[in-house]
């Protein structure tokens, strides 16, 4: 009997998935797909929030909390040409709330309120807590456009992994989440840079704990685009993004396209961004390419993108962004277990931007769809949220059940400038078009006058 609450699940994968051998047995073998499947419970979700829009605004209403509690530190870019700090928030037991005071243990400035229970490290707590030798799984977590540590989404997956023992960790865009920028270097949907400094600096500071992965939305798109980039030297033993936006361009021109995308998802985000710009407009106004005013003026997200995200990074149009940004083509690259789930009634991240073939081409991924759940929203009758479990039990087992072994040590792939190979086209390389900021690409798109290195 058909029941309008029990959404319908669908798996996207290659015809051949990827071989797994089990901790229990390495000659018991399973594949990415059975993990997945395992994983993924029935989609059965509040029967009042019966479409994508009604799923999506209920987060705006949601009084469910999660209290999860972080330590605070802030890092230093260790890259020149990205200059500027970054802050990550560091899962710990909870404790009471202790007096303020100005300064982090790096001396950065703190006055301004943190979100809700989160505190900076003081003094040597920070090096007492890297101090640890164990082999818990760490999680390390992306959270969405403007969002932070903070996002109840992100907090629903990270309860059951830390009640299991896990340990956890949110790197924060910059200037989300109340940090603070301290160059002319925002964001933007491809900005790899600093969960990349993050997880190297973990793998160093926790040699025996296994590294693990998570993005939500806009961080899902950031986190693909990293394991593109890494390929089979990623440090991450398994991820999972949840709504990512996959094509970053078609999903913009789907929210153009109606009343309700234009008018309120895209004028909502929009505006939270131009929020997040005023908070910081003296840091970021510092770059000459910003038009302050033209920013000032924008109402919907490619109006920001195009005026502000686009001059900043060298783009001549927010499309050219975009394209450039996108995930679709890095999933291609990916060489570590990925497990994706997607809504097919999201009104942010479209089902027509999922690359649903490109999945069928790479048997380290699995995409999950269901036919409801909004974005990042998946709510079941109570308040929980759907998503929550095949992302904490697909971790869970990865960790617990699967032999992952260190990722291979291989020669570098073919270059780019390769025109011919054998007098064939070379193969496709699906990490080509990244925009990187290397000093040589920032001689091409030299600025006069400017300085990103400028605090």
């Amino acid at each position: 009997m058909y029941l309008p609450n029990h959404a319908r699940t669908t798996f996207t994968h290659h015809k051949e998935p990827l071989t797994l051998h089990r901790t229990s047995s390495p000659s018991n073998k399973t594949s990415l797909l059975s993990i997945c499947e395992a994983s993924t419970p029935p989609c059965i979700l509040n029967p009042l929030l019966f479409n994508g829009h009604l799923q999506t605004g209920w987060t705006a209403v949601s009084n469910t909390d999660i209290p999860i509690h972080y330590k605070r530190h802030t890092f230093s870019s260790e890259r020149p040409e990205l200059a500027g700090t970054f802050a990550v928030d560091f899962v710990v037991p909870p404790y009471a709330k202790s007096a303020p005071s100005s300064t982090d243990e790096s001396g950065h400035d703190k006055t301004s309120a943190l979100p809700p229970r989160t505190e900076y490290f003081e003094g040597k707590e920070f090096n007492e807590y890297c101090s640890k030798d164990d082999d818990k799984p760490l999680l390390i977590a992306l959270h969405g456009l403007s969002g932070g540590s903070h996002e109840i989404y992100l907090r629903c997956v990270l309860q059951p992994l830390v009640e299991a023992g896990w340990e956890a960790l949110v790197v924060n865009s910059r200037g989300c989440a109340r940090s603070e920028i301290t160059s002319g270097i925002l964001y933007n949907a491809r900005a790899t840079w600093d969960v990349t400094q993050i997880v190297e600096w973990a793998q160093v500071t926790w040699p025996r704990r296994k590294l693990f992965g998570i993005g939500f939305s806009l961080g899902a798109n950031i986190l693909v685009n990293y394991l593109g980039e890494a390929g089979e030297k990623c440090p991450l033993k398994a991820a999972v993004v949840c709504s990512n936006p996959w094509n970053l361009e078609v999903g913009s021109v789907k929210l153009q396209s109606s009343w309700m995308g234009l008018n309120v998802y895209s004028r909502a985000m929009g505006t939270s961004m131009r929020a997040l710009f005023e908070r910081h407009i003296e840091q970021v106004s510092k770059n000459p390419r910003v038009n302050v005013e033209k920013v000032r003026g924008i109402t919907f997200l490619h109006e920001f993108d195009r005026e502000l995200q686009g001059p900043v990074w060298g783009y001549p149009s927010e499309g050219a962004y975009y394209r450039d940004a996108s995930s679709s083509d890095s999933l291609c690259a990916v060489r570590i277990p990925l497990f994706a789930i997607n809504a097919e009634d999201d009104p942010i991240a479209h089902r027509d931007a999922i690359p649903w073939i490109e999945f069928t081409t790479n048997p380290y991924a699995v995409l999950c769809t269901t036919t409801l759940g909004g974005h990042l929203s998946w709510f079941e009758w109570g308040g929980t949220r759907w998503f929550a479990k095949p992302a904490s039990q697909f971790l869970m087992k990865m960790a617990e059940d699967i032999e992952i072994e260190p990722p291979e040590k291989v020669a570098p792939g073919p270059s780019a400038s390769d025109l011919q190979v054998d007098g064939h086209p070379p193969p496709f390389l699906p990490m080509r078009r990244k925009m990187e900021m290397l000093p040589s690409v920032r001689e091409k798109f030299a600025l006069p006058g400017f300085d990103f290195s400028a605090r």
